[in-house]
């Protein structure tokens, strides 16, 4: 046997044994057959969606943004363009699947040296559909995706090795409300949403991204904007409502997507509503004094946090931002995205990301 022949029997026994072991499956990629190790962690994280994922994109004019004062407080000290006090959904996400948190988009030439981590498309304040945010709705951000891989900034490899996070929030039911969308128009237009929001997620895999997950809608009654009239005691009933709706049909789409799909753990949903809700019903257990109040507000009912007037702050900080479950009226602080993140390592569907 010459050396060419006896070095190709080996590799080839050691790929049989890797097989038989059941630390490794074949499985077919564009017509090729790839080697792919079982329990093994993505290298790269996409994101696409709103504020509760942002790291950056929004711009750094926004006033009052999350680019302005006193965003940013805890962590890194400085506003960093997170819409909080500190990390968000996205750095946890990362930091489970072992990366680092993603670049955002508008940074990717200045921050080429991160890009091997992913990239993240979301920009504060928008929807699947257009919204009063004048930043990109998320078939923007996926267009934005769609031109990388064309200029190969990331290949197939690395497609297939990834994960992808899409957040749909609620700004598109907040701009419908703005518009004097009907209430009985309500459960038509969540329906539209969530259809919308599917149709992104196949597009996703389309593109080569082997595992989409998509957050389920929080409890948006309870977010400090909705229980402000209860002197921040208790969430509105009806906006959960909504919110339960949104995430049923979710889930059933998804369900669904699944069927028709090879593997049938390609989409997951990951349950924002009910990780909320354990934290908010439960603070003390996870070290939050204020489950609804916001730790930052404005001083009266014309300014927001981080608004500044004639060189004037026109917003109040709490005390303690390490005990706030909310940072701003919309939004929650590091420790309550802490807490969150907690509740999901314990459920099923974040395990998942870890194909």
């Amino acid at each position: 046997m010459d050396s060419h022949n006896q070095l190709f029997s080996l590799s080839s026994l050691s790929l049989v044994l890797l097989l038989l072991s059941g630390h490794m499956e074949l499985q077919l990629v564009e017509g090729r057959w790839q080697r792919h190790e079982k329990n093994y962690s993505p290298k790269m994280l996409f994101v696409f969606g709103d504020s509760y994922v942002d790291t950056g994109n929004t711009r750094m004019t926004d006033q009052p943004g999350s680019w302005k004062n006193p965003y940013g407080l805890t962590f890194p000290g400085k506003p960093a363009g997170r819409f909080s006090n500190g990390r968000v959904l996205t750095d946890y996400i990362a930091e489970y699947l072992g990366l680092k948190s993603p670049a955002p988009y508008k940074f990717r030439k200045l921050m080429q040296q991160k890009l091997e981590n992913g990239m993240n498309f979301a920009y504060g304040g928008t929807g699947v559909f257009d919204t009063f945010s004048q930043n990109p709705n998320m078939t923007i951000q996926i267009d934005f995706f769609n031109q990388l891989i064309k200029e190969n900034v990331y290949t197939t490899s690395d497609l297939y090795d990834s994960v992808a996070y899409v957040s749909v929030s609620g700004n598109d039911y907040a701009f419908y409300s703005i518009r004097n969308g009907s209430f009985e128009g309500f459960p038509a237009f969540i329906g539209s949403v969530v259809s919308q929001t599917v149709t992104n997620l196949v597009r996703i895999q389309r593109l080569g991204v082997r595992k989409i997950v998509v957050g389920g809608l929080h409890p948006t009654g309870c977010v400090p904007a909705s229980t402000a009239s209860y002197s921040y005691q208790q969430c509105n009933s009806t906006f959960n409502d909504l919110a339960l709706l949104h995430n049923n049909l979710l889930n059933q789409a998804v369900t669904k997507l699944n069927r028709q799909s090879k593997d049938n753990s390609t989409f997951v949903v990951v349950d924002l509503y009910d990780s909320f809700m354990s934290v908010l019903n439960h603070p003390s257990t996870n070290n939050i004094k204020e489950p609804f109040k916001p730790c930052c507000v404005g001083v009266g009912r014309e300014y927001n946090c981080g608004s500044v007037e004639n060189n004037v702050n026109k917003y109040t900080v709490c005390e303690s931002p390490t005990s706030a479950f909310f940072w701003d009226l919309l939004h929650p602080s590091q420790a309550g995205w802490h807490a969150v993140y907690n509740k999901l390592q314990k459920m099923s569907a974040l395990r998942q990301l870890r194909y």
